[in-house]
């Protein structure tokens, strides 16, 4: 359709991907790590992440530049591959028997994003799901996203007697959320492989848990807005994650430096203004 010019389209690339490695199972048959847990290891300009399977196994990832003097580029002897993950990742390694095999064998894997505008053309076709907005993977709601293309579209369906009518509708409701998700996904990729690491943004992680639990109905952490709450939209999430974010900042400026801390009463002065309940 792009190529034929009736809708127009956007790609972008990151200048990162990513390789699978693997952790087996210990000689027990039993998770080598804590199976009720994401584990991250930030590296700044990387990171390697290992999700628990249910047979014991984690399937590991790890993402970095594609080219550069770190790189995936750069790791292309069993040497250079085994300095690398000696140096940078000393606690997992002697779990990955396999790691050096599996990042000479394994390709590079894509990370970009797509989106589409419009998404159909002349009442005859429609695109959906990542044919219309392909997402990079680091808020785990790709899938999710396009389910939430199906109900919406279904919904549109029964307000519409054309296709005219269904696509357009169809294309403005969603765009504003899947263009906020695209966003959202690629800002959680630089927290994970950089901030996560910082003890100020630990502890602004800390104080949003707090907040949330004093005003659970004003405060939602953004990645719980996004995770938990389908009731929340995507483009909401963002725009009350911007505000959380500045008043995280703003209370935890300075030499705040732990929840003991910071000024509780001014926080729900500025929670009452800026954030409205949900």
């Amino acid at each position: 359709m792009t190529e034929r010019q009736l809708i127009g389209s956007h790609e972008s690339e990151l200048d990162h991907g990513y390789k699978e490695l693997s952790i087996p199972a210990d000689a027990a048959g039993r998770h080598a790590m804590q199976r009720d847990a994401l584990h991250i290891w930030p590296r700044g300009d990387y990171m390697l992440i290992a999700l628990p399977n249910e047979d014991g196994t984690f399937t590991a990832t790890l993402f970095m530049p594609k080219r550069g003097s770190l790189s995936f580029e750069s790791l292309s002897t069993a040497a250079a591959i085994e300095e690398f993950l000696s140096r940078n990742f000393p606690d997992v390694r002697p779990l990955m028997p396999d790691g050096v095999a599996e990042l000479l064998m394994h390709p590079v894997g894509l990370l970009g994003t797509v989106s589409a505008d419009p998404w159909h053309y002349q009442g005859m076709t429609a695109l959906v799901g990542d044919a219309a907005h392909a997402i990079v993977p680091f808020h785990g709601q790709g899938m999710n996203c396009c389910f939430e293309d199906c109900v919406e579209f279904d919904a549109c369906r029964g307000r519409h007697a054309s296709w005219d009518g269904v696509f357009a509708e169809f294309g403005a409701l969603r765009k504003p959320d899947t263009d906020a998700i695209a966003a959202m996904a690629l800002d959680n990729y630089l927290e994970m492989r950089d901030r996560v690491a910082h003890p100020k943004f630990q502890l602004q992680q800390s104080l949003s848990l707090e907040l949330e639990r004093r005003f659970p109905r004003s405060f939602i952490p953004r990645y719980s807005m996004v995770m938990f709450h389908h009731e929340i939209p995507y483009h909401t999430a963002l725009e009350r994650g911007a505000v959380q974010s500045q008043l995280l900042a703003e209370l935890t400026a300075g030499a705040v430096s732990s929840i003991e801390a910071v000024d509780f009463n001014r926080a729900e002065r500025e929670i009452r203004a800026r954030l409205a309940p949900l």
